[in-house]
């Protein structure tokens, strides 16, 4: 062989060589991934062949802790499938099947309570079987490590999370509809034409809600309650009643129970509200809070007493019951005057005949705050009204002072305080301040005779007859003096005569009070107008010829002295006022059957002898008509200012200046 084939086969064979180089460069190139990716499988690998390694009896028990730790979860693990299949039965309206909506969420319930009583167990389970199988080396350890991850995240998701909030989803929808049920079927109460008459009281108002209706809203506050939602129910009930209420409330025009103390000066401004705030309290109470009373007790009878009695004195007072109450406690707030004392019994007595009531509707513990304003308004008015009653006499004596009225008419306490003692004597009166007294007596631990009230009435009065006697004194003129008594005397027998008190007086004082009045008039008219009629005397008026002229002269002088005596009573005596019109008509008759015949029979005589003198109009300036008609119109009561107001004397009325008069004492309020 050649050294040129000895070669060319050299180079053959090198080049050969450098291709199987370069094959196997670009297939161990290629290969470098797939040991990277055998490197990073090595571990799992092991993992799953350790089991081989481990111990005979660790790999024989294993099989059984799996097996009991799967079944519980395995049973959890439907259950919770299940819970997640009711969503879109109780994510929808309940309103379209309330009973198939319960249903559904009294299945959700059970599946939670199988779940939380489970899932707890389930984990516990899974738990030991990770422990044995770390315990035994027959897992990996960072398998092992994402498993007890695991099974911490479960524990700290606890049971309430397993419904992923669909619970609280399903009662939220069920709150709704119990708001609306109660809405749609919460109308206010109309208000009849006698809801504040005495005499015509409309019948107790039946439970505003159907039967269906309230059935279905029991229902929901049963399922509510299970899931500890009581005080959700209670909230949207009473929210929705109060508000109801409210509007019934508003149509009896309450506005007046706002007032306060600084928008009246005494209780007889604000009168005309006490009467209507008892008949408006009754009315409420009887049937308005009587009728919501009633539907507490419906709604919530599954719940016991406590819950509904709870209910209800919420929805009491959040609707207005408390401002009934501060009402009468403004009132006894006010300023001092015996007008308020009537008012007060009034306020008891409405109070006292709804006891029975009030004790029912708001005995409770819930309604504490109702009882003890209850309690504080009646002790006000009891306080308040016995201060009053016991200071009467005193404020009485203290008007002692003051001057009589310059028109010698009935002053305005006297004709005040005898109507006014005549009230608290009567029928209406009486039962009432008797109780009162009787139990601000029982405070003190102290008997209550029924002697008392009525010894203490005539003592006022016995003091309105002294006042009189030194009113009667303290007249300059002697005349006006004499009107004034037997003004008063009269006043006393006539407005007391038929009456309680007239009656407590008996017939003697009475007949002594009209005989004192015969006595006053007669001096009244005997020094008064009895002395004109002498004035006219017909002495030296004998006709004789050439006596004429003579005559005439007499006549002139004593119709002078006539018409100036005349004109000087008349315009003292027409300020003078009697306010009874039986006794003015009867004292002006008197005056008239005094003056009128005499004039009468005087001018027939001897007018004509001055009628023809050129100043005849000056001696016969009254004709009989005229004088007649004068004197019969005398004594008319007339207004007067006082203060600054104009009122007019009062004849056995209440009325404001009295009030005033009393204020003006110094034990006045």
């Amino acid at each position: 062989m050649s050294s040129i084939e000895t070669i060319s086969l050299a180079r053959r064979s090198l080049k050969q060589s450098l291709e199987r180089s370069r094959a196997l460069g670009s297939a161990l190139q290629k290969a470098g991934p797939r040991f990277d990716e055998i490197h990073h499988r090595l571990p799992s690998i092991e993992a799953a062949l350790r089991p081989i390694r481990a111990e005979k009896d660790a790999l024989s028990d294993v099989a059984g802790h799996i097996d009991r730790a799967v079944g519980p979860a395995a049973a959890v693990l439907k259950v919770f499938d299940a819970v997640h299949g009711l969503e879109p039965s109780l994510l929808s309206d309940p309103r379209s099947d309330l009973a198939g909506y319960l249903s559904v969420l009294h299945r959700l319930e059970e599946a939670l309570a199988f779940l939380a009583a489970n899932s707890g167990l389930a984990v516990q389970w899974l738990d030991d079987i990770v422990e044995y199988l770390e315990e035994n080396s027959v897992a990996d350890h960072r398998y092992l490590s994402d498993l007890k991850n695991s099974l911490k995240t479960l524990r700290e998701l606890g049971h309430n999370s397993l419904d992923g909030g669909l619970l609280d989803a399903a009662l939220e929808k069920l709150e709704v509809e119990l708001r609306r049920l109660l809405d749609e079927n919460s109308v206010p109460l109309p208000m009849p034409s006698s809801a504040a008459d005495d005499q015509q009281q409309p019948c107790i108002a039946p439970s505003p809600l159907p039967r269906p209706v309230l059935q279905k809203i029991q229902l929901i506050i049963d399922r509510l309650t299970a899931n500890n939602r009581l005080e959700r129910c209670i909230s949207i009930y009473v929210d929705v009643r109060s508000s109801n209420l409210k509007a019934s409330l508003r149509e009896l025009n309450l506005d007046y129970l706002e007032i306060s103390i600084s928008e009246f000066d005494n209780a007889q401004s604000i009168e005309g509200y006490i009467v209507k705030w008892g008949k408006h309290l009754e009315f409420s109470v009887k049937h308005l809070f009587e009728a919501e009373f009633e539907l507490c007790n419906d709604v919530f009878e599954k719940l016991g007493n406590e819950v509904s009695m709870e209910c209800f004195s919420k929805v009491a007072n959040e609707s207005g019951i408390l401002s009934f109450l501060q009402f009468g406690m403004t009132v006894t707030e006010s300023k001092k005057d015996p007008i308020k004392l009537l008012k007060l019994l009034d306020i008891f007595a409405s109070l006292n005949n709804l006891r029975l009531d009030f004790n029912r509707l708001f005995g409770g513990k819930a309604c504490i705050e109702i009882q003890n304003m209850t309690r504080d308004l009646i002790k006000a008015v009891i306080e308040g009204a016995c201060e009053i009653f016991w200071e009467l006499l005193v404020q009485v004596e203290l008007q002692r002072q003051m001057p009589p009225p310059p028109n010698g008419g009935v002053p305005r306490l006297v004709s005040f305080i005898t109507d006014y003692c005549n009230r608290l004597v009567g029928d209406d009166y009486r039962p009432i301040l008797t109780q009162v007294l009787v139990i601000h007596r029982s405070w003190k631990q102290e008997k209550f005779q029924e002697r008392l009230l009525i010894n203490a009435v005539l003592n006022i009065i016995k003091a309105v007859e002294m006042n009189l006697e030194s009113w009667g004194k303290a007249y300059e003129d002697v005349t006006l003096s004499h009107f004034f008594l037997m003004n008063n005397h009269w006043h006393l027998f006539r407005s007391l005569k038929g009456t309680k008190l007239g009656d407590l007086l008996g017939n003697t004082w009475l007949k002594e009070h009209e005989q004192y009045k015969d006595y006053f008039s007669a001096i009244y008219l005997r020094d008064s107008w009895a002395k004109l009629p002498p004035l006219l005397s017909r002495e030296g008026l004998i006709m004789f010829s050439g006596g004429r002229a003579t005559a005439r002269d007499l006549v002139k002088k004593r119709l002078k002295a006539f018409n100036e005596a005349f004109d000087e009573m008349y315009k003292k005596q027409s300020k003078w006022v009697m306010p009874d019109r039986e006794l003015r008509e009867k004292t002006c008759q008197s005056v008239v059957q005094t003056i009128v015949p005499v004039y009468r029979s005087y001018m027939q005589n001897y007018g004509p002898l001055v009628d023809q003198d050129v100043n005849a109009s000056k001696y016969t300036k009254y004709t009989v008509q005229s004088l007649e008609t004068m004197l019969g119109s005398l004594f008319h009561q007339k207004l007067v200012k006082y203060g600054s107001a104009k009122t007019e004397h009062s004849n056995g009325k209440l009325n404001s200046p009295v009030t005033n008069q009393f204020h003006s004492s110094p034990t006045g309020k």
